[in-house]
């Protein structure tokens, strides 16, 4: 993994989920333990609150490695409350900034065993939240802007890397001028890009990906919903639907293909969210942030099983969380 850089200055707008920092301390709530139950699986993990203390109103976390680095930002994205990107160092010891050179907002959404991290950032922190969007990566501690090269992009752009693998390929989408969304892979080390497609299948976000290639993420169904996906190999694609959901998103995938994410059940003011995992041959099973069921996303799991994510806690600020499962 590349040395990182304590006093390294680099930030985002606004991922899936909805983004400055320095280093903070780490605001605990008390690990927790509850169990997901599903008629093909039952885990217990325990919880962990994790904060940065430049920003305790929110914090999302979005990836996780399997030495326990963790990506994620604070910040709203309100306009004077900007995303800032971070990494979190394993066993919580400090938060690092990590925000593209010169930019207003970060988000770091993703990173690998090899220390190469991804995300997205924005030239701008406007009331109307309507801001540009850049994908990045960043290899020992040199960032790049990588967007798809496209002809019709929406105006603001809007373009993000959301995963990458330890082969140094990312994923993420970019929005066309028509406001649908195209997922895509890059090659970090060859600069190519690729499109992630299906046939019958409209406005797809590639949101994760595994070394073995397989593609995590979700798209517009013909009822109108969202639903997930997995794509073996780019090649076969499964529909991954919550029965009973209005909406499942995939936001993450490990390599034995776990997939991790979030469904919504009702709509409107009765909307609730909650976690999920998938694996092949067990299905789904609910997993929830005691301190915010029903306000639960899942963005990110590593090959231990940890998965990170966030919530909305009863006071309504964004927690980070870390859940560990118990064996």
């Amino acid at each position: 993994m590349r040395t990182i850089k304590r006093n390294a200055l680099r930030v985002a707008a606004a991922t899936v989920a909805t983004g400055l920092l320095a280093t903070g301390a780490v605001a605990l709530a008390g690990a927790a333990s509850a169990s997901t139950l599903s008629p093909a699986q039952s885990t217990s993990y325990a919880f962990e609150t994790l904060n940065n203390n430049h920003d305790l109103t929110f914090n999302q976390l979005l990836g996780i490695n399997d030495e326990g680095l963790i990506a994620g930002y604070f910040g709203s994205g309100a306009a004077g409350h900007p995303n800032k990107g971070y990494l979190l160092l394993p066993n919580h010891i400090a938060y690092l900034n990590e925000n593209f050179p010169g930019s207003v907002q970060t988000q770091v959404t993703g990173l690998n065993n090899r220390g190469v991290t991804v995300g997205f950032w924005s030239s701008m922190n406007n009331a109307n939240q309507m801001n540009d969007n850049h994908g990045f990566v960043d290899v020992n501690g040199q960032f790049r802007t990588a967007d798809f090269p496209t002809g019709s992009p929406a105006a603001p752009p809007v373009d993000q890397l959301l995963g990458v693998n330890d082969n140094d390929v990312a994923v993420g989408f970019y929005t066309d001028a028509n406001g649908n969304n195209h997922g895509y892979e890059y090659n970090i080390a060859t600069h190519r890009y690729s499109t992630v497609t299906e046939s019958g299948v409209s406005s797809l976000t590639a949101a994760a990906i595994n070394d073995r290639g397989d593609v995590a993420g979700f798209y517009t169904a013909g009822d109108g919903n969202t639903d997930a996906f997995i794509k073996f190999g780019n090649q076969t694609f499964i529909n991954l639907s919550v029965p009973g959901a209005s909406s499942t998103m995939a936001l993450g995938v490990s390599n034995s293909d776990e997939v991790v994410g979030t469904y919504t059940v009702g709509s409107g003011n009765s909307a609730v969210m909650h976690g999920f995992t998938w694996q092949p041959g067990r299905g789904f099973s609910t997993v929830d942030d005691p301190h915010g069921i029903g306000t639960t996303t899942i963005n990110g799991v590593n090959d231990h099983g940890q998965l990170v994510g966030f919530y909305v806690d009863a006071a309504g600020n964004t927690d980070g969380f870390l859940a560990t499962p118990q064996r």
